[in-house]
């Protein structure tokens, strides 16, 4: 199955643009400045679009390869668009023993798409992260910025209804 980048054209708009060339800016002649670039450009697209990632190359005189290696490098950097609604499964430990590994195939069977993924219908993103901090409430899924724990795979159609 597709992901959102695959089925979505890159669409960026004039005010993001504008705010790109404003960070670029900002840190051109920062020591350093490729990080927060890359961070300001996720924050305003909400993932590292190829076009941008071609552009800041260009902008700073920096190889697109070396970006790609910076980025690759930090998870906190998504190539992929996201969905309206984020999920993350926790894989850690506690959440992983405890069923987690079932929770996440479920809700891609419910959504439509594995890790890493967007739904078809850009609804959803599903994303296999590592520990999220809530180990006592094991195993978790956030769908934005809420927490759900102490999940079974039966809680998930349930939870899943709120969104769509």
């Amino acid at each position: 199955m597709p992901n959102c980048k695959s089925m979505f054209a890159f669409a960026g708009t004039k005010e993001q643009a504008d705010k790109m060339t404003a960070a670029i800016d900002k840190h051109r002649d920062q020591k350093g400045a490729l990080m927060p670039i890359l961070q300001e450009a996720q924050e305003i697209y909400g993932y590292l679009p190829e076009e941008v990632l071609i552009r800041i190359s260009e902008e700073i005189n920096i190889s697109l390869s070396e970006i790609y290696g910076v980025a690759t490098f930090y998870s906190q950097f998504t190539f992929n668009p996201k969905g309206e609604h984020k999920i993350s499964v926790c894989m850690g430990t506690a959440c992983y023993v405890k069923g987690a590994g079932k929770i996440l195939d479920k809700i891609c069977e419910k959504v439509g798409c594995k890790p890493g993924e967007c739904s078809k219908d850009g609804k959803f993103s599903i994303d296999a992260v590592r520990c999220i901090g809530a180990c006592g409430l094991a195993p978790v899924v956030t769908i934005d910025n809420e927490v759900y724990g102490r999940l079974t795979e039966n809680d998930i159609d349930t939870i899943l209804k709120k969104y769509l």
